[in-house]
């Protein structure tokens, strides 16, 4: 079922040069490296097919997204069988972020329908209002054209091809251009395959989808800044993320760039919980600090509570049950060895107590546990870095002032969460407003790792968290990202588009 070729605008397509998979188990296979002609020829598809597709009913799009969700279900097996070969995640993970993709298609597909997404307004005219009268004015969210979309590493399905950004994008009415992942180029393609066959059987423009597989930055440079691409959706590294961001600015047209970028998820261990379940916590943490190795980016690397007694015995359960979670594959040798020179990093530090540190194979992770106080953590900005894998970082303070101290030096965060009892409430309060500001999810007694796909999600947060403060690349609300309001001002209804003419 591989065929190691580009999909663009409906046609499987070769090149001069390939690149080899390096799958953790399995057979590698050789896969097409696009160039700027390839970036060129689907944007311009893109283009077309926006013309048609971009001005589509909802209920088309919404059949569009659902037969997509049935073609990726009909291939199940495959993609399983190859997306455990190449990044070596468990195929339980597999078949679960499988249910996670399809699931969101549908949902974009019924909240579509339902209409709401569209912000309908309309204020009537007032022929007769003095000074002036006030003309007819409707308002209304489009599509804002073709999107440009990065498969992610740690999620081969539900932020890859098919992913969030990519049923996000189609639901809003843009056409896609994906430039795939090299750490699971085969998974991508067989994606890709279940959405040309959506697109075949429901009879929709070629261009409205394309894949193109790369393993160097040539294609989302060239993607990035194509005149044609009208908005960037991307999920990984801070480095890469940022360079793609500069380069959507600095094009003579600037266009969104929602760029999810990383985080260390902050956990603030409030007094009472801390002697009430300081053990619990514990153990909780670590085993969301070490699920799947640790390459979540909710993955909640950073503890922060109060010293005393009971901060021992929350390390003494943390130690305990790193201990006892063996070392686990990463999805590619260049994040294992990346996580590796992160743990080296911490280690070589001064005032930065080793508490655990397992040995880690050359693409595989074992946990790691350091300890620091909150002056030495205020002191070293370096610290906030984030470590993609499963390491865990205590900050003990002294007072609750230092806990706000370190809250309110946080840089922009996906998550932060309060574990508190009752007796915490005044406390907590304190922290409320702060880390309001830091983050775009804030969890109560929980633990950020499994990000609901509903309609009251926001995967997102302020810098670096996330390029865009006001966007979410989880959840209903992703699809705004791709539509822009436009306003009609006293047009006759035959000219409105038709979901604005009928409301």
């Amino acid at each position: 079922m591989i065929q190691g070729q580009h999909l663009i605008a409906g046609c499987w397509v070769a090149a001069a040069t390939t690149f080899a998979s390096k799958p953790i188990q399995g057979p590698a296979h050789r896969f097409a490296v696009g160039t700027p002609d390839h970036v060129d020829a689907a944007v311009k598809a893109a283009e077309e097919a926006f013309w048609s597709y971009g001005y589509s009913g909802r209920a088309a799009r919404a059949a569009f997204l659902n037969r997509i969700a049935d073609e990726i279900d009909a291939r199940g097996e495959a993609i399983t069988e190859i997306g455990c070969q190449e990044t070596g995640l468990p195929e339980a993970r597999l078949v679960g972020e499988r249910g996670r993709t399809v699931g969101q298609l549908r949902l974009f597909a019924s909240h579509i329908e339902a209409g709401a997404y569209l912000d309908r307004r309309y204020d009537a005219a007032q022929p007769d209002r003095t000074p002036l009268p006030r003309p007819d004015l409707r308002l209304i969210q489009r599509p804002v054209g073709p999107v440009a979309v990065f498969g992610a590493s740690n999620f081969p399905l539900a932020f890859s091809v098919a992913g969030g950004d990519t049923a996000s994008a189609l639901a809003a009415g843009c056409p896609v251009v994906v430039k795939g992942h090299p750490a699971h180029p085969g998974t991508g393609e067989i994606m890709a395959q279940a959405i040309e066959a959506a697109i075949v059987a429901l009879d929709l423009p070629a261009g409205l989808f394309s894949l193109i597989q790369a393993d160097g930055t040539e294609v989302g440079a060239a993607l990035a800044q194509h005149p044609l691409i009208k908005a960037v959706g991307f999920t990984g590294s801070l480095a890469g993320g940022r360079a793609l961001f500069d380069l959507c600015a600095r094009r003579p047209e600037p266009i969104p760039f929602f760029g999810e970028l990383g985080s260390i998820n902050p956990m603030f261990v409030m007094p009472a919980a801390l002697a009430a379940r300081g053990p619990e916590i514990a153990r909780g943490w670590a085993g969301s600090l070490t699920m799947g190795a640790g390459q979540f980016c909710t993955n909640p690397g950073l503890a922060i509570l109060p010293e005393g007694p009971e901060a021992e015995a929350f390390t003494v359960a943390a130690r305990e049950t790193l201990a006892a979670v063996a070392a686990q594959n990463m999805l590619t040798e260049g994040i294992a060895s990346a996580y590796r020179e992160g743990v080296a990093r911490f280690r070589d530090k001064p005032g930065i107590k080793s508490l655990f540190v397992a040995e880690s194979g050359s693409r595989s992770a074992a946990p790691s546990l350091f300890s620091v106080d909150a002056e030495t953590w205020l002191a070293d900005g370096d610290l906030a870095e984030e470590v993609f894998g499963p390491l865990g970082l205590l900050v003990r303070v002294e007072t609750p002032e230092e806990m706000r101290r370190i809250a309110q030096g946080l840089q922009g965060q996906l998550t932060c969460t309060l574990q508190m009892d009752a007796a915490d409430t005044q406390a907590a309060k304190q922290l409320m407003p702060i880390l309001e500001r830091k983050a775009g999810r804030l969890l109560a007694n929980g633990f950020p790792t499994g990000v609901e796909v509903c309609d009251t999600m926001v995967h997102g947060g302020p810098y670096p968290a996330s390029t865009n403060f006001g966007a979410t690349s989880v959840g209903t609300m992703a699809i705004r990202r791709f539509l822009r309001p436009v306003c009609y001002q006293n047009m006759p209804i035959d000219l409105l588009p038709e979901d604005l003419a009928e409301a």
